[in-house]
């Protein structure tokens, strides 16, 4: 079957699910006992939701993190380390920023000695980012957030490579947001040397997100690997460390008092989609789709009332840009699963 054929169209299935529901829901009556799960961020905010839902149905999960003691100590916490309640999740060390971290890591995982299971995995979640952040410089000069939010999962993705295709239909997840209608990839200059702008190199590494998505989705398909992107929504966790309250306000993402707005989802509504996209037996054999409120999102009305805050614009899912991506990072990173 051709390529073009086998496209998932972006638009709704019917669910049955929607903003507010919780994962907790999407994933009752998934039984997901023997998988292995990969969430990175998964010890905060919308990934410690993520990871005890996917617990919860039976998965192995795996939580990279960049401080693994301070993941511990908040796992345990939320009873879902063995010996607490929930048990089947581990850490171990990974940080995004750097690639050999992100190698050292990989190479654990599939030596099986990072999870302490068979070295196949069934769910990956690219959850771990950075926003807004002041202008900093990782790596070759890199420019941190497409680094870190782009970069490192399009390293570990294409480095777990063999222990996705172990798995049987493995699916990844890559965390988008509506920050990708901020900006499309700047290849004339990725790495913001002209001029930094936090905001829009933040849309641009989620711009990347989602074209990640649609090119891994094309290259992984006939090895029943399918991947999709997700919009979580608006959620108030650890992501806005680096905006100031003022701005927030000014915002309108909370009053002078520090009232959350009513649009915000609470963190376990913020990791139902993620944890749909990875679970629900309505998404087998579709894949390359923008995901949001536990469904597959429309495309962008462009001049619409909610252009801004609903669906998925063209430049999210345009192929062409997708595969120049791919390309671009597998120059920058020397990596990639599918040469040779």
């Amino acid at each position: 079957m051709s390529q073009e054929n086998t496209l998932t169209p972006q638009h709704k299935i019917g669910s049955g699910f929607g903003r507010d529901s919780t994962a907790s829901e999407v994933v009752a009556g998934i039984d997901l006992r023997g998988k292995n799960a990969i969430v990175t961020g998964g010890y905060s905010g919308l990934g410690l939701e993520t990871v005890r839902a996917i617990a919860s149905a039976g998965a192995a999960v795996l939580v990279p993190a960049r401080r693994p003691e301070h993941a511990r100590e908040v796992l345990a916490a939320a009873g879902l380390l063995p010996g607490t309640r929930g048990g089947g999740v581990s850490v171990a060390a990974l940080d995004l920023a750097d690639q050999a971290s992100v190698k050292e890591f990989a190479a654990r995982f599939l030596a099986g000695e990072a999870s302490g299971t068979r070295p196949s995995l069934d769910i990956l979640i690219n959850n771990a980012a950075i926003m807004a952040s002041p202008e900093q410089r990782v790596g070759p000069g890199w420019e941190s957030q497409f680094a870190t939010n782009h970069l490192g999962h399009y390293a570990l993705t294409n480095l777990l490579w063999p222990s996705l295709c172990a798995g049987e239909g493995a699916r990844v997840v890559s965390l988008s947001s509506t920050g990708h209608k901020l900006s499309g990839i700047r290849f004339d200059d990725i790495n913001f040397d002209t001029g930094y702008d936090k905001w829009r190199a933040y849309g641009q590494a989620k711009t990347a997100n989602a074209l990640f998505a649609v090119q891994l989705d094309a290259l992984g398909r006939d090895r029943a690997v399918r991947a999709f992107a997700v919009h979580p929504g608006g959620i108030m966790t650890e992501l806005q460390r680096h905006l100031p309250r003022e701005e927030m306000i000014a915002s309108g993402w909370m009053d002078e008092h520090g009232k959350v707005d009513s649009r915000f989802k609470s963190p376990e509504q913020g990791a139902a989609t993620s944890v749909w996209a990875a679970t629900s037996p309505a998404l087998e054999g579709k894949g390359g789709v923008y995901c949001e409120d536990c469904e597959i999102a429309e495309p962008t009305v462009p001049g619409s009332p909610e252009a801004r805050v609903r669906g998925v614009d063209a430049h999210a899912l345009d192929r062409e840009a997708a595969a120049r991506l791919w390309q671009v990072s597998a120059e920058m990173t020397g990596i990639n699963a599918f040469t040779g």
